[in-house]
């Protein structure tokens, strides 16, 4: 395990709160879920990754794509991971370093049923100014930290515009 606590590979959890921090909206609509899910499809296709996307806003699903190679399991993990960020309002990945940093894992020392909760890189709170975590972007079908990044590239790109 790296300093930090996280595992080898995995940003440490000082650059994880930080992308949390830097990644935030001004507002979060519709049109941005598109646009958002519509990045992440592009970087999927330009890889050809295996991955199910899901956007969220409250409990209402504004975005959703299976890409080729990816099956039911994946929409499974995106769900796991999705509830991880409701229910601690950070980033699956995060969360899942933070057990991992004081020695133990999510699945040893949450509590949570494993089958409805996983801490597991891929899923990112959809953080709006003034308003705090008003939803979830979820990537599954990539080794975790590969889920993890490809989200955080299409909020840069989005946050960018």
């Amino acid at each position: 395990m790296s300093r930090g606590g996280t595992a080898p590979g995995f940003p440490g959890i000082a650059a994880l709160e930080t992308q949390e921090a830097r990644l935030t909206f001004s507002r979060f609509t519709h049109e941005d879920a598109w646009a958002l899910g519509s990045t992440l499809v592009e970087l999927a296709r330009e890889r050809q990754a295996p991955v199910a996307i899901d956007i969220r806003r409250g409990g209402q699903q504004l975005f959703h794509c299976a890409l080729a190679g990816s099956s039911a399991d994946n929409d499974a993990w995106i769900d796991r991971k999705r509830r991880v960020v409701e229910r601690y309002g950070e980033s699956s990945l995060l969360v899942g370093s933070r057990f991992r940093a004081k020695g133990t894992t999510f699945e040893e020392s949450s509590r949570l049923d494993p089958d409805r909760y996983a801490a597991h890189g891929g899923s990112f709170p959809v953080r709006v100014d003034g308003a705090g975590v008003i939803g979830t972007v979820t990537v599954s079908g990539l080794p975790q930290a590969e889920d993890h990044a490809m989200v955080v590239e299409a909020l840069e790109r989005i946050l960018a515009n």
